[in-house]
């Protein structure tokens, strides 16, 4: 393979090779042959839409610490409040949009900067897959709730909460079944077939690049940006491409839970979803994991009549119900996540629990403000102080979260987004 892509020409050359040689297919093939020696750490990222009921879901400011009394949209988290930390007065400076809560949450992005109409950056789930990302078959999951109004239901654009390193949407799957069949169902197809089908691929590839050589000829200098970010496409292909190399020789592992059914939706598809990536952690098929969650078949499954729109400006009455009710719903799943992270035992004997490193939140408070994030983190895998409310200075970045969560489990990017330094308040 390295031999043939080494008779590429010119920009081709220059182009595909770096990255090959980087990233490439050795590197893939010998990971994908070999098990963690320990239990490896991962990161989970749980985003809802529209934020939460202000008044009861936050704990009291002036309660800080272990010692604080447990607010009622949060009270079926109760018997692990010695797993969870609630974190006050993160917030995303750039961030104001009433209505986005997953699209610049990951990011920290100023989506007007350099005098643009939208633009991102990557999402803190992708920097984690870049590094862990060659040990899995799949270097991150995304996970997009099945709600007809996902793109309106307080999300904000962007095909799942992930965001590649040119700040362009990830797509994610929106279907328990389908993650189930990416997961566990085997490939029929031949081995000599798909392997013919690679080559394709490949020439299809070469074709492609040498068309773009040509193209750069004659290229005025205002597309060079246009003609980098095409390049970065074509680099991505190529990972794609050496991936599917090294891993198809690897049969995918036993599934742990049967096959879910077609269509859940709301809570049921909540609880399933929480099942199926609990199992991607057990078999190391990924160790990044996104889903934003859905928010009108939540309600609907609650017998809520009150639109999710509707629920989130919320005022004494109907509306207030409606999303109190959603609150405690969701604490309900998280706290049902927790149990069986916790009983989920790795080869080495210990909890599931002690290596993942998990958020929950939303980068939306209430109704449209956009200050203070509900946050919440669990889990051992990043070394987190965990059973507190931790309240930090007020408009601390959320992105110094991020990176603090990045470095403890071992991804050490010097910033992200609009970090300013991890913060040694959370850390064990």
């Amino acid at each position: 393979m390295k031999t043939r892509r080494h008779i590429l020409r010119s920009s081709s050359a220059l182009i595909a090779l770096p990255f090959l040689e980087s990233l490439g297919f050795n590197r893939f093939a010998s990971a994908a042959s070999r098990a963690p020696a320990s239990p490896p750490r991962r990161m989970v990222f749980l985003g809802m839409g529209y934020g939460v009921t202000e008044d009861s879901w936050f704990p009291s400011e002036d309660q800080p610490g272990a010692d604080y009394d447990m607010p009622p949209g949060l009270q079926p988290l109760e018997r692990h409040r010695a797993d969870f930390s609630i974190v006050q007065q993160l917030s995303n400076r750039w961030s104001r949009s009433g209505h986005e809560g997953s699209t610049f949450w990951l990011t920290g992005a100023n989506q007007f900067e350099g005098g643009a109409t939208f633009r991102n950056s990557i999402s803190a789930d992708q920097v984690a897959a870049a590094a862990f990302g060659r040990h899995t078959r799949f270097p991150s999951i995304q996970l997009s709730g099945a709600d007809p109004d996902m793109g309106h239901a307080g999300h904000g654009p962007g095909l799942s909460m992930a965001w590649d390193a040119r700040g362009k949407p990830v797509a994610g799957l929106n279907s328990p079944l389908d993650l189930y069949h990416r997961l566990f169902s085997p490939d029929n197809t031949p081995l000599a077939d798909r392997q013919k089908l690679l080559a394709q691929k490949r020439s299809v590839l070469d074709a492609v690049l040498e068309d773009a050589k040509d193209l750069q000829r004659g290229l005025a200098s205002n597309d060079v940006e246009k003609l980098g970010e095409y390049f970065d496409s074509i680099r991505d292909i190529e990972t794609r491409l050496v991936r599917d190399e090294a891993w198809q020789n690897v049969p995918k592992p036993e599934a742990p839970v049967p096959e879910p059914p077609a269509g859940p939706v709301g809570k049921d598809e909540v609880e399933v979803i929480y099942d199926l990536m609990i199992a991607a952690m057990q078999t190391d098929s990924t160790r990044v994991l996104t889903y934003r969650q859905p928010i009108s078949t939540l309600l609907t499954s609650l017998g809520v009549k009150v639109a999710a729109h509707d629920m989130s400006h919320y005022s004494p009455g109907e509306r207030r119900e409606a999303s109190q009710r959603r609150d405690l719903a969701q604490s309900e799943l998280l706290a049902g996540f927790l149990d069986r992270l916790k009983a989920t035992r790795e080869v080495d004997g210990s909890r599931l629990f002690d290596h993942v490193s998990l958020v929950y939140g939303s980068n939306l408070r209430s109704v449209h403000r956009t200050e203070n994030c509900p946050t919440i983190l669990s889990g051992g895998g990043a070394g987190v102080k965990l059973g507190h409310n931790l309240v930090m200075p007020g408009n601390t970045p959320l992105c110094n979260a991020w990176l603090t969560l990045l470095h403890g489990v071992g991804v050490k990017t010097r910033r992200h987004g609009d970090s300013t330094g991890i913060l040694t308040t959370l850390q064990a």
